[in-house]
């Protein structure tokens, strides 16, 4: 993919009657740079200099298309790997055990997620890392869209990522999504108690030709599992997360429930907020203080025995 945004700068340059050292000084970078991106030799673009080139040779957002899949060539080969079956599969089923699926996330809350991390360096990467996670969400509504079936871990739905705000219209977005007739989403609740999967999240994935892969994740690792015979293994764990999660309709009230306790929350003063407001309201008495049993004692002074 690197060799093909390369060919493309290349082409495009050419025919805008650019050299290198135009092309670098328009886009604000050194002529090597330009030679590099063109010979797909070292560092790969950044997404910055992506859209300042489609902008200087007048790409049509070609070179930003193409962009996420070279940005996908620094990933780990199981990853590559992993991103490419998804791109195929004709059905996706996948247990959330922390976080909303990348497919299902909004934009502040896909920020937010992406923003927290040990490999995390700086605003760039933060927002290479959100474009790459939107690109993957156009498939769902392209029309060879996969079949998909989800199952949230009810911890997904109560820890109030980005805030109360990006919350709400994260839950809002999954009641939204929940109605198309090609995605599936249930809850798994607290009290259906431990299961094989509480060690992180779970994909498997059907290819065209119907085998199967599936795909392991926790905070810090993941594991593209292709044997059969493994793969089989995690079929059942899936249909039995499956099996003890919430029906799709009981699903989805217990989302809009906990979406509308977020409603409520966002209207309860924070503890320092109280706190000010108390403090206010006591220099506004004039130091005037309730004494046993709430009762207001005029001037301070404690009623006789």
């Amino acid at each position: 993919m690197a060799a093909l945004f390369g060919a493309r700068v290349r082409r495009l340059r050419t025919g805008a009657g650019l050299t290198q050292a135009e092309l670098g000084e328009r886009t604000h970078v050194v002529s090597t740079r330009i030679t590099q991106i063109e010979r797909a030799s070292g560092a790969r673009p950044t997404l910055e200099l992506a859209r300042a080139l489609d902008a200087v040779l007048g790409a049509d957002n070609l070179l930003v298309e193409l962009w996420p899949y070279v940005y996908r060539e620094a990933f780990p080969d199981w990853s590559r790997a992993f991103i490419a079956h998804s791109e195929r599969a004709v059905s996706i089923r996948e247990y959330a055990a922390h976080v909303v699926p990348g497919l299902l996330q909004t934009k502040e809350y896909a920020r937010a997620v992406l923003s927290v991390g040990l490999t995390l360096n700086g605003d760039e990467q933060l927002e290479e890392r959100l474009a790459v996670r939107m690109a993957r969400q156009e498939r769902l509504g392209s029309s060879d869209r996969p079949a998909l079936w989800v199952v949230l871990d009810e911890a997904v739905l109560r820890r109030p990522i980005g805030g109360h705000d990006v919350m709400r219209a994260q839950l809002e977005l999954l009641l939204r999504v929940a109605a198309q007739h090609h995605i599936a989403v249930q809850v798994l609740p607290f009290d259906q108690g431990e299961h094989d999967a509480m060690g992180g999240s779970l994909t498997v994935l059907t290819l065209p030709d119907g085998s199967e892969v599936a795909y392991t994740e926790g905070a810090h690792y993941g594991q593209l599992i292709e044997d059969p015979a493994e793969v089989r293994r995690f079929t059942v764990t899936y249909d039995r997360l499956r099996a003890n999660a919430l029906p799709p309709l009981m699903s989805l009230d217990m989302i809009r429930s906990v979406m509308e306790g977020y409603n409520r929350g966002a209207n309860v003063p924070s503890r320092s907020e109280r706190r000010r407001v108390a403090q206010e309201q006591l220099q506004q008495s004039g130091g005037r203080q309730l004494r046993g049993g709430g009762r207001r004692v005029p001037g301070g002074r404690r009623p006789r025995p």
